[in-house]
């Protein structure tokens, strides 16, 4: 069984450019500087010394590759490279750190920390429309990146030491997942953002969600410190998956991860559940709809430091 690594565009910088054209143009070039789309008044330039890809939009006369006003634009970093580092965090269950992406890619530590972080920021979902709706069971669930403010505190703990960072996550049951990093929100705010009002709401025990859904029948519980883990449908299961995943991946690939950086995180986690095995996508799909979403998502590196 030959490798997937083997494939074209992972090998040959023409195939690459080829493979991510077919993607972001299934119908053919687009201009991203005027928008043409007429092929005709687009051409290729194929000179001895053209990079690969270049083409010249006749409208507007100013000259394009497929990587402008995407995450690849400005990168010098090889597009078959990119490709390979995309495919492998897509079929990576928990992560994959960025030594590892430097040592199997070839390239410097800045270089893999920086693509890592772009692929991340583009597999942030571009709908931010609430969750759930009528007859929809929508999870929620939230964990603290290091022990629970529950645990007995080490001795000369300050008594305003900040608590260690929350996640938050909501999920349709059968659907998609969102996470987020609260910092000066709360729960409730999350909710009323992220929470369609017509939505059956499923919680832990936390008294954080009681009386928050206008009907009280929309919102059903189970008690963990009760050692209650479902009841018929009530339970939190899918996402105490998930998180046990974000949690195994934090521990055992990344080590810390930066409350700056947090989101892109819960991104890339969020990402791989939606484009899970379950629902019939294997890691070859699941990185083509990756690049397919990368389409005017730019992150220079100012905004990541």
């Amino acid at each position: 069984m030959a490798s997937v690594l083997n494939a074209p565009h992972f090998q040959d910088e023409a195939s690459a450019y080829a493979h991510v054209e077919a993607l972001l143009w299934p119908t053919g070039p687009v201009c991203p500087h005027c928008g043409n789309c007429d092929g005709a008044k687009i051409g290729a330039l194929n000179g001895k010394t053209t990079r690969p890809g270049l083409r010249k939009c006749y409208e507007c006369l100013k000259q394009f590759t497929v990587k402008v006003g995407t995450i690849f634009e400005d990168s010098h970093a090889p597009l078959r490279l990119w490709l390979q580092a995309i495919y492998l965090m897509c079929s990576s269950k928990k992560g994959i750190s960025t030594r590892q992406l430097q040592r199997t890619l070839g390239v410097g530590m800045k270089t893999a920390w920086f693509m890592g972080h772009r692929i991340r920021h583009a597999m942030a979902p571009g709908s931010t429309d609430p969750l759930g709706g009528e007859g929809v069971t929508v999870e929620a669930d939230e964990t603290y990146l290091s022990k629970s403010p529950k645990t007995r505190k080490p001795a000369g703990l300050p008594l305003n030491a900040k608590p260690a960072p929350m996640v938050f996550s909501l999920v349709e049951r059968g659907g998609n997942i969102r996470s987020m990093y609260l910092d000066h929100r709360n729960v409730r705010s999350a909710l009323s953002k992220h929470l369609h009002d017509n939505s059956r709401l499923v919680t832990g025990g936390s008294n954080t969600y009681k009386f928050y859904m206008p009907n009280k029948s929309q919102h059903e519980s189970v008690d963990h410190s009760k050692r209650e883990w479902a009841r018929g449908d009530v339970h939190t299961n899918t996402l105490e998956g998930f998180l046990s995943i974000f949690k195994r991946g934090l521990v055992g690939v990344y080590q810390h991860m930066d409350k700056n950086h947090l989101d892109r995180y819960l991104a890339e986690f969020d990402f791989r559940m939606n484009t899970r095995a379950k629902l019939g996508i294997n890691d070859t799909q699941r990185a083509a709809i990756a690049v397919q979403g990368f389409s005017g998502k730019r992150l220079t590196y100012r905004p990541v430091n």
